[in-house]
């Protein structure tokens, strides 16, 4: 009998957990059993492992394997366990020694050949190996840079399990990966430029004010009027992610399976812009089997741009309430429950009625009233009140269309959105998160403010929440005046962006 142990992770939400995998040959009908909650992917690693060992030479044991996966009320789900079984078996024959494999943990999907495929959640698996206290982590070259982020921890990207056996025999003669972290200062890649929006200086002001204080925004206008082309610029008023934001978002995307092969630190925050036909489960995450995360999630750090606000159904709309209130999508099932960082910019695009023309002055509406407070109706207030701006776009004149004026540049509005951001860095967070038991402190108003804020709230019906968002806003438009108390003029403005209260839902 020949008991050997490897080492593993797997990957619950976007936090890995550290697995044994033991490996015992015992004399038998060459039976291959698989036990500790495998998924599919898993028990199906047989075929894969049997093809690898004979094609790179190694042969296979002629007994009865038994592989373990600990602990086993885990459930273990995805090919990357091919690399640490295979090993775990080479070991059991004597091909590799334990000592070789202390302070080590494997990962990766093996080939018929024997080659290593990329696997999700490299980086997650990397921030646990150090965690653990393990010195070296094995993965597939084309997870290298990606899992080399993290410091303290030596990284070996091979190419095939022939690779990996003479690297964990020869460790003094194996160089590890480096790549700590570069992040690549800010650059208008995607070349979007507010100075290509004719028109529109009121929702420019609306966009940026909400950069500058990572609030929410709802844009709303009859079609044509450059909602989603104002959407897709603010993107690049937004400041470069920090070390810490990039990790976070890294891993997320990694966890997903959608970061590029050989690709470290994501360089610039996602912008997220789904149909409005996902589901409930593509918006917040979830699925069969281990949860997985959503757009709320993907978007983390980042935008979620929802066009056509109405069209997406009403239920999918309701679940957005916990991510915008506090970060984080949290599902449970019954054997887990799982948590994903979900700290966006909702950026929302809608037209005021079905045909797109409710009051404007060149086209003529076609919907009834009952029609159009059906349509509005799709939009419940709790979900409103979580957006802090409302601006009306309407449809541009053909003489501003036709202007060569030039406007001013995304470069310019950024350095502004700039300079209010590091105002609100130094009380500790972005206005918008400002916590309750800060707004007080921070959003004292004069008796003027007093004055419109309370006629405000008295006619156009705004709740508690709304109240403090206001103040909030107010708060940004200060900051970016670059006035320490709150005037009048500011609360004002604040005011106007909730204008499509009293305009369209009373």
């Amino acid at each position: 009998m020949a008991l050997f142990r490897t080492r593993s992770a797997a990957v619950f939400g976007i936090d890995a957990h550290l697995i044994d995998v033991e490996v015992d040959l015992y004399p038998g009908t060459r039976e291959f059993i698989t036990v500790g909650l495998p998924d599919v992917a898993v028990r199906e690693s047989r075929e894969r492992i049997k093809s690898s060992l004979a094609n790179c030479g190694f042969g296979f044991p002629n007994r009865s394997v038994t592989i373990n996966l600990a602990p086993a009320d885990l459930r273990k789900e995805g090919a990357g366990f091919d690399l640490p079984m295979a090993v775990g078996i080479l070991g059991a024959m004597g091909t590799v020694a334990a000592e070789h494999l202390e302070g080590c943990l494997l990962v990766g999907e093996l080939s018929l050949d024997g080659g290593l495929r990329p696997i999700r959640g490299a980086l997650s698996i990397a921030v646990c190996a150090r965690q653990q206290g393990l010195r070296r982590l094995v993965v597939p070259r084309a997870n290298g840079a990606e899992a080399a982020v993290v410091e303290g921890l030596a990284v070996h990207g091979l190419r095939n399990l022939g690779e990996v056996v003479e690297t964990v025999t020869h460790w003094e003669n194996a160089t590890p990966i480096t790549n700590h972290g570069t992040l690549a200062t800010w650059s208008n890649a995607a070349g979007l430029d507010f100075r290509e929006v004719k028109g529109q200086q009121t929702a420019k002001r609306a966009l940026e004010v909400a950069a500058a204080g990572d609030h929410n925004l709802l844009m709303i206008g009859p079609p044509g009027s450059g909602k989603t082309m104002l959407a897709r610029r603010l993107a690049g008023l937004l400041p470069p992610l920090s070390f810490q934001e990039a990790i976070e978002t890294t891993m997320v995307h990694s966890v997903a399976g959608l970061l590029h092969h050989e690709q470290g630190l994501l360089q610039e925050r996602p912008f997220r812009a789904p149909h409005h036909v996902v589901s409930d489960a593509g918006l917040v995450g979830g699925g069969s089997g281990i949860p997985r995360p959503g757009e709320v999630s993907l978007a983390h750090n980042g935008l979620l741009f929802l066009d056509e606000l109405p069209e997406f159904p009403r239920n999918a709309l309701e679940v957005l309430r916990q991510p915008l209130e506090e970060g984080a999508v949290t599902i449970s099932r019954a054997s887990m429950t799982l948590s994903f960082p979900s700290r966006f910019m909702l950026v929302a695009a809608m037209n005021p009625c079905p045909c797109g023309y409710y009051g404007d002055t060149t086209r003529e509406c076609r919907c009834t009233p009952p029609i159009i407070q059906r349509y509005l109706g799709k939009i419940s207030g709790p979900l409103l009140d979580r957006i802090d701006i409302h601006v009306e776009v309407p449809a541009v004149k053909y003489k501003e269309m036709r202007s060569d004026g030039s406007a001013e540049g995304t470069a310019e509005i950024r350095a502004r959105v700039e300079r209010a951001r590091e105002v609100q860095k130094a009380r500790g967070c972005y206005n918008a998160r400002l916590p309750a038991r800060l707004i007080r402190k921070y959003c004292p108003l004069d008796e003027a403010g007093e004055r419109i804020l309370e006629l405000a709230v008295q006619r156009m019906g705004l709740s508690a929440r709304a109240h403090d968002r206001i103040l909030k806003l107010a708060r940004t438009i200060a900051d970016m005046s670059g006035s320490e108390s709150i005037a009048s003029r500011h609360v004002a403005e604040a005011v106007q962006y909730r204008s499509l209260d009293r305009s369209y839902w009373n």
